[in-house]
């Protein structure tokens, strides 16, 4: 029986196929298209090489996933090899540049000389649609990790005090944010009005993290290049902190005569 090993170094558009039979000798070394057509005709091409063939792949999924299906209905044997097992073998191979032919090479080689490689099995639906939805948890949480840094970054570079003062993965800091960001908004606002606001929009603790932000603002006095110190939407709204209608809160609304009462 001769028997053959198909390494395949995946790639978006292309992947590259090196076959290699028991004795380590290269039997076919091609570039194909990620296109059904092409993959077909490189499944035929390496068939007619060997009579019992096992293919290796790096990747388990995403832009192989056309590739392994055709292999899967094909009743192929497909081995896994992980990038950081193929990165690390490159290392006893002869060449400097990481070519995906090279890459190809190590995958065949590394899948005909171990015997520690898992097979890959078909995932179910179930499991595509958990791996769909972690991905999609992962890209929100790299993209809300990004958006904190560039905000730190911008704190950084208008306000340090208060970016030091604030931990801006829970929600009370950014809803400050929302409404103030400069010292002198904050110092003219003073802690007790400060409170009052954070507390009507439910922030959990809102005495002390105006308290934070006060200080913070007492402790830059200078307006660095940018900084725009005018009013916010809240300042501007009717009832906000520092409107006309808050400052008469708590006052009679009537403010003429008071009207006798009509004798009975």
């Amino acid at each position: 029986m001769h028997r053959i090993w198909a390494g395949i170094d995946s790639g978006k558009t292309h992947h590259h196929c090196l076959v290699r039979n028991e004795g380590g000798e290269t039997l076919l070394s091609r570039r194909v298209a990620n296109d059904e057509p092409e993959l077909l005709k490189l499944l035929d091409a390496v068939l007619a090489l060997g009579d019992q063939v096992t293919w290796a792949v790096d990747m388990a999924g995403g832009e192989p996933a056309l590739l392994l299906a055709l292999l899967v209905n094909h009743e192929q044997e497909v081995l896994y090899i992980p990038g950081r097992v193929v990165n690390r073998a490159s290392d006893g191979y002869r060449g400097e540049g990481k070519t995906d032919a090279r890459d190809a090479l190590v995958i065949a080689d590394q899948a005909r000389i171990r015997c520690d490689l898992h097979t890959l099995r078909p995932s179910g639906e179930t499991t595509i649609e958990l791996r769909l939805l972690t991905n999609r948890r992962a890209d929100l949480v790299r993209d809300r990790t990004r958006s904190i840094n560039r905000l730190r970054s911008a704190m950084t570079g208008m306000f340090p005090a208060l970016e030091r003062a604030l931990i801006l993965t829970s929600a009370g800091p950014l809803g400050l944010l929302a409404g103030y960001q400069t010292p002198a908004a904050l110092r003219r606002l003073g802690t007790v009005r400060l409170t009052r606001w954070l507390r009507a929009r439910g922030v959990v603790s809102p005495e002390e993290l105006a308290r934070k932000a006060v200080e913070a603002a007492e402790r830059q006095h200078t307006a660095v290049p940018g900084e725009a110190d005018r009013p916010t939407r809240s300042d501007a709204r009717p009832g906000g902190p520092g409107s006309e209608r808050e400052s008469r809160r708590g006052r009679p609304a009537h403010r003429g005569p008071i009207p006798r009462a009509r004798a009975g």
